[in-house]
Parts: structure tokens; sequence; C-alpha cells
């Protein structure tokens, strides 16, 4: 920490600690990519989220712009194709700086990275590519349905085939950015599973190219009220006859030739690929999250005065204070080593789930002690630890609930019965 003025009780005043990169970890280039994304995110995200947060108002322009500008949509693209060329663990790096600011503005960047880009024309995913990572390529993800969330081997929405066209009809729910999004990226069935086959056979990722700021004819919804994550919006969609280019399937490495014959279980397998990033992704927002709470914290406790002093000095909030940071340190040190893992391919759908399981949890907990530390200023909106801690509940609940989390780190550890 670092002394500043003096508080009018003579004490110096000590600014929030920010964490450093320290070994293994450290490497110039990944210093100075991180301090470039705390000051973007400090000077140039914060105020405009505390400004257009409380208003439930969208990310502007200006943001996104900045965000291409800086490279932040390829970060893990290829420079080749116009990306940085970094890996999983940059990518999260830069998201806890954002998420710090505010986590919607840190959710963006996964709807690029080069998502939406696996199409079989290598031209056309090339050129793709490079929009990605320039920022002219966002998009959303369409998984999720009223009654296939969880459970996304039930989803329903489907893709019919019809001459050179795909057909899909259905209903998607939770699809964050979806007007505004230049694409979306839609899991839907091509065929039905045969007896004793897996339910997720026959799922398939299908591309629907659109226009920022509409949707195709066919396409309808209303944006759902959300308690926070506001920043984008959040859709609740029904597909009646859309229609798309044959051409325009996801193409899964390791899945299905291509041909859309449902033959195997790709478009269900590309989900859980995409799904073991998201949720070490998370991890890190919800560390963002939390260390804004004790960074706000930090600050308060010297500034709110009772007794004759600052409420820092009463040894049980102090104590309560070391108990958020330790448990933040504990997270982000968690996030960062399954980031590694991800990078260096080794297999980790376990601690993907654990990670995801222990820091969206621990940033729920954090958040909620930082507003009791700020007592009631902390239930106003006058003060950003009620945003945090309004983000940091849903990061329990979206990329797969704590529940979920559960099931597959106890699948990886226990066996079942026959009678289950």
């Amino acid at each position: 920490m670092t002394a500043t003025d003096e508080t009018t009780t003579g004490t110096v005043e000590m600014e929030p600690r920010r964490p450093d990169l320290l070994p293994p970890w450290h490497t110039p280039e990944r210093e100075a990519l991180q301090l470039q994304a705390r000051a973007f995110a400090m000077d140039e995200v914060l105020p405009v989220a505390n400004e257009l947060d409380p208003q439930k108002g969208e990310i502007p322009q200006r943001i996104l712009e900045r965000l291409g500008e800086l490279g932040y949509f390829g970060i893990t693209v290829d420079q080749e194709h116009g990306g940085l060329g970094l890996g999983v663990f940059e990518y999260c790096m830069v998201s806890e700086e954002l998420a710090r600011a505010w986590m919607s503005v840190a959710s963006i960047l996964a709807r690029s990275q080069g998502m939406g880009t696996s199409v079989a024309d290598p031209d056309r995913r090339a050129a793709l590519l490079r929009r990605s990572a320039g920022g002219s390529w966002i998009g959303a993800v369409a998984l999720s349905e009223p009654d296939a969330g969880s459970d996304l081997a039930n989803v329903q929405t489907r893709a019919v085939r019809d001459g050179d066209e795909w057909v899909i009809t259905g209903h998607k729910r939770w699809c964050g950015n979806a007007q505004a999004a230049d694409f979306i990226q839609v899991l839907v069935r091509v065929a039905d599973p045969e007896p004793g086959e897996s339910r997720s056979r026959g799922l398939r990722n299908v591309l629907l190219a659109k226009e920022r700021g509409s949707f195709p004819p066919g396409l309808s919804g209303y944006p759902i009220d959300k308690v926070g994550y506001h920043g984008f919006l959040t859709w609740d969609l029904t597909f009646d006859g859309v229609r798309i280019p044959a051409d325009d399937l996801i193409v899964e490495v390791g899945g299905d030739s291509g041909d859309g014959d449902g033959g195997g279980r790709a478009g269900f397998a590309e989900a859980q690929k995409f799904l073991n990033t998201a949720r070490v992704h998370t991890a890190a927002r919800a560390v963002g999250l939390a260390r804004a709470a004790v960074e706000d914290t930090t600050t308060y406790l010297q500034e709110r005065e009772q007794f004759g002093h600052p409420i820092g000095d009463f040894q049980a909030l102090r104590f309560a204070l070391a108990e958020m940071a330790a448990q933040v340190e504990e997270s982000r040190a968690f996030y960062r080593q399954v980031a590694h893992l991800l990078d260096v391919g080794v297999p980790c759908e376990r601690e993907a789930a654990m990670v995801k399981l222990q820091a969206t949890e621990m940033a729920v907990r954090v958040t909620n002690q930082a507003m009791q530390l700020h007592g009631g200023n902390g239930y106003t909106t006058e003060r950003q630890v009620e945003r945090h801690w309004r983000d940091a509940r849903l990061t329990t609940i979206f990329e797969g609930t704590s529940e979920i989390q559960k099931r597959i780190i106890s699948d990886r550890m226990l066996p079942r019965s026959p009678l289950t």
C-alpha cells in the first residue's frame, strides 16, 4: 500500500493495493498488458460504469471501439489474423482487470476471441477471424432454452435442411447481446438420437449472421429484465422459420464432417469445450468483482468515522477485510493455474469446474461482506459495492450453476452404482 492524504484524525490514509503479477507467471510482456488493461479499466471503463449501470445502460460504442484498438477482442486469436496471439491466461488476466471496473465489459470479450469463425471455407474463416480480432465480428451464443439450461442435451430447437438452406424453429433463452451482435451461434437439433444412443447425439451449432441492432426475418424476442449484469441486453428468442445458408454450420474439430447429417455429438462436444474456457473466464471475472469490493471497502473503512475514529480502527472490521482479501488471492492463484493448464493442453474439465465453483461462491461471500462493512451506505446506489454484489450473484448461475460444477467434480471422483 502507498500513503496518500491525511484524514481529519491525522491518520495516514492508504490506497488499496492492486495485485502484482509474481513468479512463476510474471513476464515483462504480461506485466505491460496487465498495467495497460488496469489503466484502461480504471480511467475509461469505471466512470462509464458508474454513470450507465444505474440506468441499465448498454456499453457505449466508444468503449467497444477502444477494446478493438487495444486488441482485446483478439487476445487468443493468432497474430496471422490480427490477434494478439496469446493464451487463456492473458485473456483471464485482462478480464479480471476489466471486471474490477464493470463485469459487462469483461464479458463482451467472450463474444469474440474467434467465436463464430469455424466455418468450412478456409478463406471465409480467415476473414471472420480478422474481423473477430478487430471487434467487427462480435457475437452471441444461444445455448439454453426454457427447458434446457443445465441439461443441454435436452435442446429442442430444430434445424431442418431445405435445399441449400437450414430452417430453424424453436425457443432460446438467456442469449446475451443477441440484438447488438453481428452473429448468433445457435445450438440446434438436426437429428433425433436412436434408442440407446446419447441424448446429445444429433446436436449441431449453426451460424446465424445478421445486422447489428436488428433481427432477421423469422427471429423475434424480448429483453429479460435482470437484477444486474447490465451493459448489454439478455434476450428471450423465438425462431420461427429462420433461414440460413446450408454452409453456415460450425465445423467442430473431431466432430462431424460438416455435412450436417447429425451422425455424432459434435455440437454438444463443442458447447462443452466452450464452457470449459468460459468457466475459467467466469472465475477471473468473479475475482475482479470481489477485488473491487475489497478495494472499495479498504477506502471506505478509512473514510467513515464513528466514535471519533475511522471504522477501520476496529479489529472486527479489520479482520473481516483481511479474510476477504485472503479469499480473493486464493481464487486468483487457482484461476491462473487452471488457465495455464488450458494453455498447455492439459485436460482439466474437473479443475475448470472447481475454480468456477470456488471463485464464484467466494465472490458472493466477499461482496456480501463488503456491503455489510459499508453499513447503510452499502445498500444504496450511491456506492459501487451494490453493483459488485448484484453482478457477483450471477456468476454462481451462468456458465453452469454451482450445483452443476459439483456434479462435474463428483462424477470424476466417485463411480455411480448400477442402481443409479
